[in-house]
């Protein structure tokens, strides 16, 4: 099972696009993917040889960097060159590809600029529906710590489970940052003290916070939740920088009201200043956990189950070991393994259940052993 089964990696052939490029390919390892090469050239070059020569020079790039990611030892496609506006073209190759999220550098111009998200990534962000992983200059897949602000909707419901998927692959830290927009500034401020409105609403939006997280899976995950009161944008910039955060996952879009987190306003405020990488997702996972179900093979269907236990995704580790009982009821090491897990899940009850049958079925194997070491001598 291939959770982030291909990855669009958008390259100019700057010389920053060499640390995208080291990106792309530490995280196609890491999660076994493939990658689809995309550069796009001006449509509006009137000279005829030089159109000629342009295009030769673009797809011998292409086939280069191409090469180096299979020396690698990983799956490519056949490089991508397009025409036309880049945005358009990037987010028109991703849709045609189906993948499941898109790389692209942040497109910095000088160091005095080195936090403002350039016009291409900026658009491509707004534009795309797949999850689009920003960049940074000179900032390499080394994360230890993730950071993932939340708003209790589904967006960033949505967000945190790619978070926390991420930071198991990664064996990374996570955070999790909850941001109450709770300061008023009408002119009855001025004669109305507030401070019991702000301490009951703070006790609301933390009660929330509480229960939005109880819908999340952070077993064997290092982790951290923090809540804090005033600019949501200023607030996930400080827990950046205090938390020394290597890479933000953040929704796109949100709700409004006490709690809110909307493109428009904090996600963009957000993305333009951030010091390092970070990942945006609309209404797309950037982790793909669509099991293969048609796989009708024991042995892919422990691995997937072995994998989906390591990433914290229990109930659906239940499933795929259950399929390898499907296949074989007498399969011990799924009968173990969903004991395991339940066990985990302190539902000793199941537990006791799966480590009975895988009981039951070492005694059958064991008869049946004996019975054959009989027939050796007797007949019947």
């Amino acid at each position: 099972m291939k959770l982030l089964e291909k990855i669009l990696l958008a390259t100019d052939f700057s010389k920053s696009s060499e640390n995208v490029l080291n990106n792309a390919i530490s995280l196609a390892k890491i999660f076994k993917s493939k990658i689809i090469l995309v550069h796009v050239m001006p449509e509006d070059i009137q000279n005829e040889k030089a159109q000629l020569l342009l295009d030769k020079a673009a797809m011998s790039e292409l086939e280069r960097i191409n090469d180096r990611i299979k020396g690698e030892g990983i799956e490519t496609f056949n490089p991508v060159l397009e025409y036309g506006s880049h945005c358009d073209k990037i987010v028109k190759t991703a849709e045609k590809y189906d993948v499941n999220g898109l790389i692209i550098g942040s497109g910095a111009k000088s160091d005095e600029d080195l936090y403002k998200l350039g016009t291409t990534a900026d658009k491509v962000i707004r534009k795309c529906d797949k999850p689009v992983w920003v960049v940074k200059h000179d900032s390499p897949l080394n994360i230890k710590k993730l950071l993932c602000p939340v708003d209790f909707s589904a967006e960033s419901e949505r967000a945190l489970n790619n978070a926390i998927i991420m930071a198991h692959r990664l064996d990374a830290e996570l955070v999790v940052l909850s941001v109450s927009e709770l300061e008023y500034t009408g002119s009855l401020s001025l004669s109305y003290d507030w401070k019991d409105l702000k301490d009951y609403l703070t006790a609301e939006n933390n009660r929330l916070f509480d229960k939005f997280l109880e819908k999340f899976n952070f077993t064997d995950l290092k982790w951290s939740k923090e809540t804090k009161t005033g600019d949501p944008s200023k607030e996930i910039l400080s827990a950046i920088s205090r938390h020394k955060i290597d890479l933000l996952i953040i929704g796109t879009t949100g709700k409004t009201g006490l709690n809110r987190l909307v493109m428009g306003s904090v996600t963009a405020k957000v993305i333009r200043n951030v010091p390092c990488s970070f990942i945006t997702l609309k209404s797309e996972d950037i982790i793909d956990l669509q099991l293969e179900t048609k796989i009708r093979d024991i042995e892919t269907h422990y691995k997937n189950a072995k994998q989906l236990v390591k990433d914290g995704f229990f109930e659906d580790a239940i499933n795929e070991y259950k399929i390898c009982l499907h296949i074989n009821e007498m399969h011990i090491p799924s009968l173990n393994a969903i004991a395991k897990i339940y066990e985990k899940l302190k539902k000793e009850n199941s537990a006791v259940k799966y480590r009975s049958r895988a009981k039951e079925v070492l005694e059958r194997l064991w008869d049946r052993k004996i019975e054959a070491e009989i027939r050796k001598f007797y007949k019947f």
